[in-house]
């Protein structure tokens, strides 16, 4: 397909309302699924070849160990590793990096930004903690990262370990509060309690991490109305710099799913997307009457915090991104790789002195413009001038079906250079967003 070709959209696909098993959320492009080990050669060239101009480089690690997994979680976790194995792990990520930082892709560059998550990263202790990150600095130096992200599980932090993680220079502190009721975190299969979320967030905020994000999810086993306004008051009592808020899906490797697959249910034991939907919305009303500016599908920032998302914006626009660690999703020169996905074969390669890459692609350009195309949507607004200039493609023709039914359908406004979505189209853009997906990638289900 060319440039100046006008897709036609795909057929208005039905408006699901009872959340089915299958993931949603739309994370990358294209889809994961057309990532394969042919592909490996492209991602050895792209290792090899030093970095295009003034293009960012991140580093995320992944860490793959919890106290307990989740009912709803989809990630790659463990929760029966052992010391030894954990420190093996840490000890191989950190020759991961090595072994990344000695090859041609890296120039000159340091990290942009810096992103660790899980899996539960607060699991790990102070002495870990300290010793991961000094031999990550001393590899790759984060001294002129804008924004280091560390995700928490509120029952892991101890009064140390946040000072341990203050002092690592971490700028962005994000808690998986996801609901303040201890009787749904306990059905749904989290850890923690509600008494830890206070306690850990009180002690970071007296820290002075310049932002601290609260997560929460609508739509959970059991969550009710009352309960939803209810978790909106105590994040507004909280008053976090950032709020993030999900609607619950069921993806196939979840324990909810595997129930349900087990009881021949086709409809998941959760609120229905319509529900869903409304909950962020009241969420997000009630936020921005408090002081707070909807800044993507998912978050909401208060004004005049020093909140900001270097991680997603820069990588939303094609930064490069190292992934380290079991499962973890690079991308480098335009090439999209991940490693590979179980625990031993990623140790295994890794003791042999071997990058634990497992699969990859290489999109063609008019897939690296989808990408950034669907991304930057989910911010809730892009401006078709950044299109013209990065990939020569001007997406009001090129999408003109698209963006014109979206309109009418009280979904996008047309401001001028800016294409933006109204609360209606952001509350389910995950849903729109495929329909500029190639025929050939509609294969998966979407809300």
């Amino acid at each position: 397909m060319s440039a100046i070709d006008v897709q036609t959209p795909p057929a208005a696909s039905p408006v699901e309302q009872e959340t089915a098993a299958g993931n949603y959320f739309v994370s990358n492009y294209p889809p994961f699924s057309f990532w394969t080990p042919e592909r490996l050669p492209e991602v050895e060239a792209a290792l090899n070849r030093p970095p295009a101009k003034e293009t960012p480089l991140g580093l995320y690690l992944h860490i793959p160990f919890c106290r307990k997994r989740c009912h709803f979680c989809y990630f790659r976790v463990y929760t029966d590793k052992d010391s030894s194995a954990v420190k093996s792990y840490l000890d191989l990520a950190a020759q991961e990096l090595e072994l990344y930082a000695a090859r041609p892709f890296i120039g000159a560059r340091r990290p942009q930004f810096v992103y660790f998550g899980g899996g539960t990263p607060s699991y790990l202790s102070e002495p870990q903690l300290l010793g991961l990150t000094d031999r990550m600095k001393a590899i790759l130096p984060w001294d002129q990262a804008e924004e280091v992200t560390f995700e928490c599980e509120p029952g892991t932090l101890t009064d140390h370990k946040l000072e341990t993680l203050r002092k690592i220079g971490v700028t962005r502190l994000s808690l998986g509060v996801e609901n303040f009721s201890d009787h749904i975190l306990e059905i749904n299969g989290r850890a923690h309690r509600s008494p830890e979320i206070f306690r850990a967030y009180q002690y970071a905020r007296g820290l002075g991490f310049p932002q601290i994000n609260i997560d929460l999810i609508a739509g959970m086993v059991e969550e009710t109305e009352e309960n939803w306004r209810v978790n909106i008051e105590k994040v507004l009592a909280l008053s976090p710099d950032s709020v993030t808020l999900y609607q619950m899906e069921i993806p196939y490797n979840t324990k909810i799913y595997q129930e349900m697959k087990a009881q021949g249910k086709l409809v998941a034991p959760v609120a229905d997307w319509q529900t869903k939907r409304a909950w962020v919305r009241q969420a997000f009303e009630v936020l921005e009457r408090s002081g707070y500016s909807v800044a993507s599908g998912y978050t909401a920032v208060k004004q005049g915090a020093r909140a900001r998302f270097v991680y997603r914006d820069s990588l939303w626009q094609g930064a490069d991104m190292i992934g380290l660690g079991v499962a973890s999703f690079s991308h480098i020169g335009g090439t999209h790789f991940q490693n590979q996905h179980d625990f031993e074969p990623y140790l295994a390669r890794l003791k042999a002195g071997q990058l634990p890459i497992y699969r990859g692609l290489t999109p063609t350009s008019e897939e690296r413009m989808i990408r950034e195309l669907v991304l930057q949507f989910k911010l809730g607004h892009l401006s078709a001038a950044y299109f013209q200039r990065k990939f020569g493609i001007d997406i009001r023709a090129r999408f003109a079906a698209t963006l014109a039914r979206w309109e009418s359908l009280g979904f996008m406004q047309n401001d001028g250079d800016w294409l933006r979505l109204t609360r209606d189209g952001l509350l389910q853009v995950d849903r729109l967003v495929t329909e500029f997906f190639l025929p050939e990638h509609r294969n998966a289900r979407y809300a």
